[in-house]
């Protein structure tokens, strides 16, 4: 049997444990994360070598959960684990961003981490570990790595930091964030918060730094545990050319500074930087032949060291403005007409179409993934078309990084949506980007609340978000903080800061950070400038729209909720779903029926008015008590010798018997009511052991002239005897066999009744 070596720490009161040596042995390095019954299964596997002239780390991430972890069966029709989830992704992302600034940057030979939720505690968050599992696997290996690193969730409960919280006290928090870093520094951050400020940002992050150095440290002593860290593997992934290096550089330094200042549009400057090097290659003597991949390579860095000597020593942007500058912002509402929501945001050179679209209950994604079952009503997808960068590239659907940018938006604006009591919708929201030059996940967050606001949906605060960059020299210490930056500032920049909020705080923010040697000093810079730049957002935004319209689009459903008593549920659907299914043939509306606790909650959904009414009355009359001595028009569904049975409720019957039809005694029933006929009855005993009902038509008609009314028969008193008391008097009625016959008394002299 296998020899496993286990080294068990404890963080915040939590019992976690990595075990290696027992599992996934041919990988180059498996470990097993075990906190409480939750597992996971982290495993690295690198090639030796790199492919030709392959210039970036070749990372592949994938985090995926086992059904048999948490005891189900996959509910897809090939019954087994498929593509990763949208959930499962999301982990994946957080993973990666933490990993890779962390690989060597000249190592490029292709890489899997592949993260296995082996078994579950549904109580236990696993993305909470995956980072630890994934950075500890890559410790017990010989793949060159600059960490080790780790990543906690950090919440804020009833006022308290908390470290990796159980699922069920996260219902309870204000701020859920998942961070990640070295010994030394913060690298990732992905979470929500409640509008948060700035101080109780990095508040939490100190805290969350502080159970990452415990988990580090962890590491650490797993590798003495097996006899020290393996020696790093010998590799040589990049060619060079010093020459050439040096004569690109001599050559286009000045040339691509001077580009960099001219404060041009991004294709402009792409322009520019392209006819330098085509001046370069025609300076060469004739027939000199040119390695296009290390050519490439080194303007290339050229580009990023002037750039960044630009920022830092001119403090100017590639765009010419300041530091903490925002570029120009236009919005419209209701662009699209059909649309039940719609707006345009337009931000410098980035712009976001997007549209909200209100459905009914029956709309709700339905989730089924190991951790994470149930359904969705608030859906936010972000679309980044090929042409929005002006290239070519065919549409395989979204990607990661779609994923991605969307859940961020998703979580920024849910913070703001109405309660459901308020909002019964299933909102879908669309950002497709239309141009991209960087932000275009804020791009989507403003476009988002906007058309939340031109759709009627009353959410509590306008949404803004903003991206922040960071320019950075180590050696120097010198530091630029950027707002709102381009894409050529993110992908030559040092960090991707994006903080979503209102105007009261944060709700939601996702950190990316490049380099070692971030200090607390400029990430708090960076949140104070955010929200700077966020307020100034948001007060364009408010010039276009700065609360919710008063109603509904005209074609948008309208949608009614009823709370019933769950014993009525099951005649609001009828037997096979009959009764549910007839009301909506009829009526033309959407009906929705769930339990929660000892009620239904019934929600139609339409957007005529008329069929709306209709419908409601269709299921108040099924749920409603007929309450005694109320008056109801009923439908004569049968005719006894008796009387009538008369529907005065749907599904509702009530015996009117043949005396209480009339004043007048009736002989029979025949010519007295048809099947179909709409008559007022007066509902005038309910009994108490069957429920059965007792109506009366004969009490809403007028009175005969003369008629008495008589009491109960029990109620009568005895009639006795003056001189034998007990006794029936001589006086009394003739036998029946003397009595005038029944079909001869005057039915109408009150008297012989």
């Amino acid at each position: 049997m296998s020899q496993a070596t286990i080294k068990t720490f404890e963080i915040d009161g939590k019992t976690i444990s990595i075990e290696t040596g027992r599992l996934a042995r041919q990988a180059d390095g498996a470990v097993v994360v075990k906190q409480g019954d939750t597992m996971i299964l982290a495993t690295i596997v690198s090639n030796n070598d790199a492919k030709p002239d392959m210039d970036f780390m070749p990372l592949t991430v994938d985090y995926q959960e086992k059904f048999a972890a948490v005891g189900r069966i996959p509910g897809s029709f090939h019954k087994r684990e498929a593509k990763l989830s949208d959930y499962e992704v999301l982990v994946s992302r957080i993973v990666d961003r933490a990993l890779r600034p962390l690989f060597p940057d000249n190592y490029h030979a292709d890489t899997q981490v592949a993260l296995t939720l082996i078994s579950s505690d549904k109580n236990i968050l696993p993305d909470a570990l995956v980072g630890l599992a994934a950075s500890a696997a890559i410790m017990v290996s010989d793949v060159p790595f600059n960490g080790p690193i780790s990543e906690v969730r950090v919440a804020r409960i009833d006022g308290k930091f908390v470290i990796n919280p159980y699922k069920d006290e996260l219902e309870r928090a204000d701020m859920d964030l998942i961070v990640a870093g070295t010994e030394k520094d913060l690298n990732m951050v992905e979470g929500e918060c409640a509008e948060v400020s700035e101080v109780d940002m990095l508040a939490a992050l100190k805290y969350a730094h502080e159970a990452i150095k415990l988990q580090i440290k962890a590491q650490w002593e797993l590798c003495e545990m097996l006899g020290g860290k393996k020696p790093t593997r010998v590799y040589n992934h990049e060619r060079s050319n010093e020459e050439l290096e040096k004569s690109i550089r001599e050559f286009a330094f000045d040339k691509v500074y001077t580009v960099a200042k001219a404060k041009l549009a991004k294709a402009d400057r792409s322009a520019g930087f392209k006819a330098i090097r085509e001046e370069y290659k025609a300076s060469l003597p004739e027939g000199t032949e040119l390695d296009s991949f290390l050519t490439g390579k080194y303007f290339h860095d050229v580009e990023y060291d002037a750039v960044r000597k630009m920022i830092l020593d001119e403090k100017q942007r590639l765009d010419g403005r300041n530091l903490d500058e925002v570029r120009p912002i236009w919005s419209e509402v209701g662009y699209l007409p059909a649309a039940h929501g719609s707006a345009v945001f337009t931000r410098g050179e980035t712009q976001s179409l997007t549209t909200v679209t209100l459905g009914s209950k029956l709309d709700e994604q339905m989730l089924d993934s190991p951790m994470n079952e149930g359904y969705a009503k608030f859906l936010l997808h972000y679309n980044f078309p090929s042409f929005s960068t002006g290239e070519v590239r065919p549409n395989r659907g979204p990607g990661r990084r779609e994923i991605g940018h969307g859940n961020l938006a998703l979580r920024g604006l849910k913070r703001v949506l109405p309660s459901r009591e308020e909002n019964p919708y299933t909102i879908r929201i669309v950002s497709d980007i239309l141009e991209s030059n960087g932000s275009s996940s804020m791009a989507t967050v403003c476009a988002g609340s906007l058309a939340l606001m031109d759709a009627g949906i009353k959410i509590k605060s306008a949404v803004s978000g903003i991206a922040m960059g960071l320019i950075s020299d180590e050696e120097t210490g010198k530091y630029s903080i950027l707002s709102d930056i381009l894409g050529d500032e993110d992908h030559l920049g040092d960090m991707d800061f994006k903080v979503v909020g209102t105007k009261n705080g944060i709700v939601a923010c996702q950190m990316d950070i490049k380099i070692n040697g971030l200090r607390w000093e400029m990430v708090e810079e960076a949140l104070n400038q955010a929200k700077a730049g966020r307020l100034h957002i948001m007060n364009e935004m408010n010039k276009t729209i700065s609360e919710a319209a008063s109603d509904l689009k005209p074609h948008a459903p309208r949608i009614e909720t009823l709370y019933i008593d769950k014993e009525f549920i099951g005649a609001v659907i009828g037997p096979g779903g009959k009764v549910i299914q007839g009301i909506q043939k009829e009526t033309g509306t959407v009906i929705s029926i769930t339990e929660e606790g000892e009620k239904g909650i019934v929600e139609i959904a339409s957007n005529d008015g008329i069929a709306m009414a209709k419908a409601l009355k269709m299921i108040r009359g099924i749920v409603t008590v007929p309450e005694l001595d109320m008056v109801y028009n009923g439908t004569v569904k049968s005719i006894v010798d008796f009387g009538a049975f008369v529907e005065i409720l749907p599904g509702k019957d009530g015996l009117l018997h043949i005396s209480e039809i009339d004043y007048k005694r009736l002989p029979n029933m025949e010519g007295v009511l048809n099947v179909g006929d709409k008559i007022d009855v007066k509902l005038i005993e309910v009994d108490k052991k069957t429920g059965k009902l007792k109506l009366s038509r004969k009490v809403l008609l007028p009175k005969p002239e003369g008629w008495v009314e008589q009491p109960p028969r029990e109620s009568r008193p005895p009639r006795r005897d003056d001189n034998r008391g007990g006794e029936r008097r001589d006086d009394r009625r003739p036998p029946r066999d003397n009595r005038e016959p029944r079909e001869n008394r005057d039915n109408n002299n009150p008297t012989q009744n």
